[in-house]
Parts: structure tokens; C-alpha cells; sequence
């Protein structure tokens, strides 16, 4: 279950335009980092967490974080996880 944070309407893999699960919730996770509620330098639960709370499978979550690298909202180091980075304001 997402928990819900001010301005970040709960995770509904079913609202809006038609759109890939892992792209609606890459758009969720980007969403949740502009909000603040996952700040800079903070570090994204685990792949499997992700998974658990999005209530979605293993590689759509993986597909997610990468989509998340690609925007360039994340940044992964391997065997210390994956990090939110800096954003220009």
C-alpha cells in the first residue's frame, strides 16, 4: 500500500492516459521526489519493497528504477543501492 503524502495522490496504475505500469510508476516515484518526500541524496527502498508496496512484479519495479535512471531522478552504485540525486532548481 503507497502511502499518501500531500499533493501526491495515491499510486492508481489504472488512472489517466494509457500508459505502461512501470511508466506510470516511474511518473509516481518522480513525483513523490518533487514533492520532497524522497529528498536528494536519499536512498529508494529496494527493488523487492518497491514491488511489495506498488503491488506490481519484480521487473516491473526493476523496469521503473531504470526508467527513473534514463530521466536521470536516480542514480544506482552497485552493492549500496539506488539514490536520488541532485535536481537544478
Amino acid at each position: 500500500m503507497v502511502i499518501t503524502v500531500t499533493g501526491v495522490p495515491p499510486f492508481d496504475p489504472e488512472a489517466g492516459e494509457p500508459a505502461y505500469v512501470y511508466v506510470r510508476m516511474a511518473d509516481h516515484l518522480a513525483a513523490r521526489i518533487a514533492a520532497g518526500e524522497l529528498p536528494a541524496g536519499s536512498r529508494l527502498p529496494g527493488e523487492r519493497d518497491l514491488a511489495a508496496e506498488y503491488g506490481v512484479a519484480l521487473g516491473t519495479a526493476r523496469r521503473a528504477v531504470s526508467e527513473l535512471r534514463e530521466r536521470g531522478l536516480v542514480v544506482t552504485l552497485p552493492a549500496k543501492g539506488t539514490f536520488v540525486s541532485q535536481q537544478d532548481k
